[in-house]
């Protein structure tokens, strides 16, 4: 999610929750969210790692909906991590040319 406010950028990674949108605002209730450079992106690796054992481990005591869940979290805060890290920091408005 990116929230663009007085000229500056945040970008989080947002999992879980709703979203309410009006004409004049949008509010977000989300489970979790975590501004992108506070990712400890080996922790989250280690996390997609862990899901992914769990999901291949064909155990009967694995719960694949919260494996799968857990994945799809790990990836979003790398993809989330990874993305920030490439691109340098703009101010909102500024050219990309």
């Amino acid at each position: 999610m990116r929230i663009k406010q007085k000229g500056e950028e945040i970008v989080l990674a947002v999992s879980g929750g709703f979203l309410h949108v009006r004409s004049d605002r949008v509010t977000v209730l989300a489970d979790a969210a975590e501004r992108a450079e506070e990712i400890d992106v080996a922790r989250a690796e280690e996390a997609r790692s862990r899901a992914e054992r769990y999901m291949q481990s064909r155990r009967e005591d694995v719960d694949l909906v919260r494996a799968e869940a857990a994945l799809r979290r790990a990836t979003i805060r790398l993809k989330i991590a990874r993305r920030r890290r490439q691109v340098p920091r703009r101010s909102v408005g500024e050219d990309n040319f």
